[in-house]
């Protein structure tokens, strides 16, 4: 019996959401929960029995359809052809681990109590969650701006027994699934079809799934760079606090003690015969990391908040007998702060690609490309022009999808984010970063053997040691691919 974290309204934490992901635990509702939902649901209701009230979605048309009434007789069909008609992906299919955290931020978002759902329909998601039953959704469709539509169409349709779902390694009709499991599809309610495709549980899964890769990454960039310092016989003043003390920002002071503490025990600190100043690439670690770490936290903050908000339409507020039409699916927020820790990210990719570059370069006591015999050998020539086109392709990736809109529906959805672009935009960058830091953390520790018998700081020199288990000390040449992806495992 796996153990079960509980959706309460008091939201969920990224460091909830990395425990629920990474100990592979169920979820279920708190009582509080249920009684939110459920209140709301009786409140919609009894609002829905008087039939001179016009609500948005729930008994009109959607879009620019909007002034179209529809009877009361047809509200259940009218939430099912949504799910159906929306249901309009394209492209790649995304990864399951995205697919699972919208099942997560989607259960959290209808359990605060102001969708107006069925508790059945949320507890429906949760059997999905729960079981790893994870909808096939496509990359393309949303402009993040009514909501992730398309995505989230493809998301919700196992519900209504339609679409394709991924469990145990093969693809099935999610009919056959529910039917497997004695499972009843579910029989959509009035508004129900609406909560379900509304929100920006697509780009904030995106934005909560390269968030926790990041955050990973960061720690590893700062050990591997250090790394790259001590092989490329760099000065410490540059992580002396005394500078960083006159230009306080956080990101930048706390990169300079961390470098610091990795390598005040090296024999690094003994090498007398140094350059007088040291490439940008090693010298402005702090003020390069740190300022992208700083980017780091503050996308923190913005995923928390989103992934804590109601972001469907209309909004009903039970307590305050209101149902309010409004625009809280519109990713902006997120759609700006995934644009800009791309660009943030790609940095990182970007120092550490020239770190590689002047560790290969013959300089310094190193040979050239850091292989004994160049010429015949050619050594980590190509796995630096694999870093260099992954830095360029980031380049491109980090133009802004949220300075672009498109008008859709009739000209009734005349500005979108696109954050839905961004945020797949954002993932690829963090890919490529991770594959950039795989090949430095290679380089350096290739580097750091033609520094024998000279040794690292303990931390720096353990690390070295487990590495060299599954990537070994190259001689002379050899297939680089596999040791690049192992490189990379490493580091995950």
């Amino acid at each position: 019996m796996k153990a079960s974290f509980v959706i309460s309204p008091r939201g969920l934490s990224l460091s909830d959401i990395k425990k629920i992901i990474s100990e592979k635990l169920n979820i279920k509702l708190s009582e509080d929960s249920i009684l939110r939902i459920n209140k709301n649901r009786d409140f919609l209701n009894n609002k829905l029995s008087d039939n001179n009230q016009i609500y948005y979605g729930i008994n009109t048309g959607f879009g620019s359809l909007c002034n179209e009434l529809i009877s009361n007789s047809n509200l259940k069909k009218l939430q099912v052809n949504l799910v159906k008609s929306h249901a309009c992906g394209a492209g790649k299919e995304i990864d399951l681990s995205i697919v699972k955290l919208m099942l997560l931020l989607k259960v959290n978002a209808l359990s605060m109590g102001f969708s107006g759902v069925k508790l059945n329909t949320v507890e429906k998601l949760i059997f999905l969650f729960n079981n790893d039953i994870l909808p096939v959704v496509y990359e393309s469709g949303s402009l993040g701006a009514s909501g992730d539509l398309a995505p989230l169409a493809h998301l919700c349709l196992p519900l209504i027994g339609e679409g394709m779902v991924n469990f145990k390694n093969k693809k099935v009709s999610a009919k056959e699934i529910f039917n497997s499991f004695s499972e009843d599809v579910l029989e959509l309610d009035s508004k129900e079809g609406l909560a379900l495709l509304n929100g920006t549980q697509f780009m904030s899964a995106h934005a909560t799934y390269a968030f926790l890769k990041l955050e990973s990454l960061f720690n590893w960039t700062h050990k591997i760079a250090a790394l790259s310092l001590d092989a490329y016989n760099c000065r410490l003043s540059p992580f002396d606090p005394k500078p960083h003390s006159v230009r306080p920002h956080k990101g930048q002071i706390e990169c300079a003690k961390k470098i610091l503490n990795y390598l005040s025990t090296s024999d690094l600190v003994k090498v007398n015969e140094k350059d007088v100043q040291d490439p940008y690439s090693f010298r402005c670690i702090p003020q390069v990391h740190g300022a992208s770490l700083d980017v780091l936290k503050e996308f923190e903050n913005k995923i928390t908040i989103e992934t804590n908000s109601v972001t469907d339409n209309p909004i009903v507020f039970d307590k305050e007998d209101e149902i309010i039409s409004a625009g809280n699916f519109h990713g902006q927020p997120i759609a700006l702060a995934m644009d800009f820790m791309a660009i943030a990210a790609a940095e990182i990719g970007s120092i550490s690609e020239r770190r590689i570059y002047k560790l290969i370069s013959g300089t310094r006591g190193l040979p050239p490309f850091l292989t004994e015999n160049p010429g015949l050998n050619s050594g980590f020539m190509i796995a630096q022009y694999t870093a260099a086109s992954l830095v360029s392709k980031n380049k491109i990736l980090c133009h802004p999808a949220s300075v672009d809109s498109i008008e859709s529906s009739n000209g009734q959805e005349d500005h979108v984010s696109m954050g839905s672009i961004a945020g797949v935009k954002l993932v690829e960058v963090v890919q490529n970063i991770h594959s950039i830091l795989g090949i430095e953390l290679m380089t350096a520790s290739q580097a750091m053997d033609f520094r024998r018998p000279r040794k690292s700081s303990l931390e720096l020199e353990n690390i070295h040691t487990e590495f060299r288990k599954f990537v070994p000390y190259l001689s002379e040449d050899v297939v680089l691919h596999d040791f690049m992806v192992t490189s990379e495992k490493f580091i995950s």
